[in-house]
């Protein structure tokens, strides 16, 4: 099957690249209105670009011409939290999901507790394994939709206790949730290990 994709219009393409570009992680994001209205929203269009400083990215389009709430309050304040989810959060990952007026805050909808931020405004989600407060960094435009890809510096993580084994992130443990297509989500299959391989240090000499 061939498809060219100048032929497809915007949601069209979304919806192929979203299944084919898959299993994607979920960056659980809240963020502060001018208001102090404390906005939370998932993407899945999410990685990191820097491993030092750690920066993180996020990729948030535009519905009805207009950018999500997290763009703007992002832009605007320069502070947000990048959470991690687990299965348990998977029910309350998707309904966060739902479009609300800027008024409303999905973390009272959904009855979120909270913690206060260390380094930041922005309060994090208690209930998140993985919590990271960021600052913003640097905002790209891409494509005729203009999604706006933006990265953030992470200032400090928030781990839960057992997560952390020889400073890399216990996986199982962690039994995060990833994003397919649609209202679809999927946990850790089987994990196939494999004999490491030479690479040469990220560190310079």
């Amino acid at each position: 099957m061939r498809i060219d994709p100048a032929y497809l219009d915007p949601e069209t393409a979304y919806r192929l690249l979203t299944g084919i570009v898959v299993p994607r992680p979920i960056a659980w994001v809240t963020s502060l209105s001018g208001g102090g209205v404390l906005n939370l929203a998932p993407f899945s269009a999410f990685t990191f670009v820097s491993p030092k400083p750690p920066m993180l990215a996020i990729s948030v389009g535009r519905k009805g011409g207009l950018y999500k709430d997290t763009a703007q309050n992002i832009l605007n304040n320069e502070e947000y939290v990048v959470h991690i989810a687990d299965s348990s959060l998977m029910n309350a990952v998707h309904e966060s999901s739902t479009e609300h007026p800027p008024d409303v805050s999905e973390v009272e909808e959904l009855r979120l507790s909270t913690l206060p931020g260390e380094r930041i405004k922005v309060p994090r989600l208690a209930a998140a394994p993985i919590a990271m407060e960021c600052r913003f960094r640097e905002c790209l435009e891409f494509g005729e939709t203009r999604s706006r890809l933006i990265v953030g510096e992470v200032l400090v993580f928030h781990i839960k206790d057992g997560l952390v084994n020889n400073g890399k992130i216990e996986t199982e443990a962690l039994d995060p949730i990833a994003r397919i297509a649609g209202p679809r989500y999927a946990r850790l299959g089987e994990i196939v290990t494999l004999k490491p391989v030479f690479q040469t240090s990220k560190t310079e000499s």
